[in-house]
């Protein structure tokens, strides 16, 4: 029996609870670390070149966020593609998706890149900038622009490998990466000073780092990923595209959630409202990834055992997935209830209203967080056995169009609760909707 063999045989005959640990664990580690990797690098900028650089930083995120989204969007729907070949025992067709996967957003992302590259002052007046943070928004997009490809081929690559049997090694690269990015902005910003510039050179670095380190996962004996001769396969995209399609929404829906919050409580808590907001969207982001890394790891399990046609193992994974949400759910909620105040004093002293709103906030919005890990481990499910309109509805609605809906009507009742809650009641009411679908489709 090869090693390739072997490893494919651990997921057929080992227990499923082991194996789910041996991704999960990674996957956590891994995604939690990339959380405070974000807040650190604020905390370097913010306290090196003053607020208007933090803020130009921050208008630049859209972009990367863009690129993440795309390399999600191409990344994941290639992903699953593979694994379910490989569970079907076909490894030539899935060299084939990989190698088309990352020829594709290499391709993309580069000449996405190049194009806003040559617009890049006027897409930064379009993403917000003014005449004081012009400079630092300019600065940042140079930079990633022009080599924000990097980053995108190893967010792809990192799926790939944790989808080819070595977690450990996806967990490696990002734990790598972020380390080395906050060395690097470290060194760039403090001793050669080098600006908002270094800081995102800092990223690109970083990543092309993780990508040697992914690399080898090729000189693996048990690896299967190998780039085969590339023919452009319009249908084999466009399969990838739709069932990626839900990842990309769920990235993009993070920019709808904050946007939408920022200006919800300028409206109804002014500026106090939007400060008591960005605490809890800090904390946030921590526990989304936490949940996007539980996702990362069902999802090559899933598809693998959905390829194969095994559709005990595969149950038996999303029963295990399920009690761990729940698990996950009530400790952040007790987390939540019981250390709110210690929570927001993480992030320094503030003025008695902002405090007092963040602390209430955390306790409101906590909530959502015994909804959230079902919601999602059920998105990953649906997107992993190609059901694209269920995953895609779960991620539209729950960060789109429910969300928006409850914004729209519980302020009015509720004031500054009502959009606290408004998530809280959105997740519900997603997971409501999953168990009506379930039900009748069962």
């Amino acid at each position: 029996m090869s090693a390739r063999e072997s490893t494919l045989h651990q997921l057929e005959t080992q227990p499923i609870g082991r194996i789910l640990l041996r991704y999960l664990l990674p996957s956590m580690i891994g995604m939690l670390l990339m959380a405070f990797n974000f807040v650190i690098d604020g905390i370097l900028v913010g306290n090196r070149l003053g607020a208007n650089a933090l803020a130009g930083v921050g208008i630049s995120a859209p972009v990367y966020t863009i690129f993440l989204a795309m390399s999600l969007w191409i990344g994941i729907g290639a992903a699953t593609k593979y694994s379910m070949a490989m569970g079907a025992k076909k490894p030539e067709e899935a060299r084939v998706i990989f190698t088309h996967a990352i020829v594709s957003i290499f391709s993309i992302t580069l000449i996405i890149g190049l194009i806003a590259f040559t617009f890049r002052d006027s897409l930064a007046y379009l993403l917000g900038a003014n005449q004081d943070t012009i400079p630092y928004v300019s600065d940042y997009l140079f930079v990633i622009l022009l080599f924000g490809f990097v980053f995108t081929v190893e967010n792809a690559f990192s799926v790939f490998v944790r989808n080819d049997g070595s977690p450990t090694l996806a967990m490696a690269s990002l734990v790598v990466g972020a380390l080395l990015n906050i060395i690097i902005n470290y060194i760039f910003l403090y001793i050669f000073d080098f600006g908002v510039m270094g800081a995102a050179a800092a990223t690109i670095i970083a990543a092309f780092v993780a990508i040697l380190i992914l690399s080898t996962h090729f000189f693996k004996k048990k690896s299967n990923l190998k780039l085969v001769r590339f023919k452009f396969n319009k249908k084999l995209l466009w399969g990838i595209l739709i069932i990626g399609f839900p990842s990309f929404l769920s990235e993009i829906g993070i920019s709808f959630f904050t946007i939408s919050h920022n200006i919800a409580f300028e409206r109804v808590a002014g500026t106090s409202g939007v400060a008591a907001f960005s605490i809890l969207n800090y904390t946030h982001s921590v526990m989304l990834m936490m949940f996007l890394g539980m996702g990362s790891a069902i999802q090559p399990l899933i598809s693998y055992f959905h390829g194969a046609k095994n559709e005990s193992r595969k149950r038996e994974t999303m029963r295990k997935s399920m009690v761990i949400a729940v698990v996950a759910g009530v400790l952040f909620l007790v987390i939540g209830q019981l250390f709110a105040g210690q929570i927001v004093s993480i992030f320094g002293q503030f003025p008695d209203e902002v405090t007092a709103l963040a602390i209430q906030g955390i306790k409101l919005f906590f909530i959502a967080y015994l909804f959230t890990g079902i919601n999602f481990v059920m998105m990953t499910y649906y997107q992993s056995v190609g059901n694209v309109r269920m995953a895609t509805w779960i991620t539209a609605s729950r960060e789109i169009l429910i969300m928006l809906i409850f914004l729209l009507i519980l302020p009015p009742m509720l004031g500054v609760n009502g959009i606290w809650l408004s998530i809280p009641a959105s997740e519900f009411v997603v997971l409501i909707s999953i168990l009506i679908y379930q039900r009748k489709y069962r």
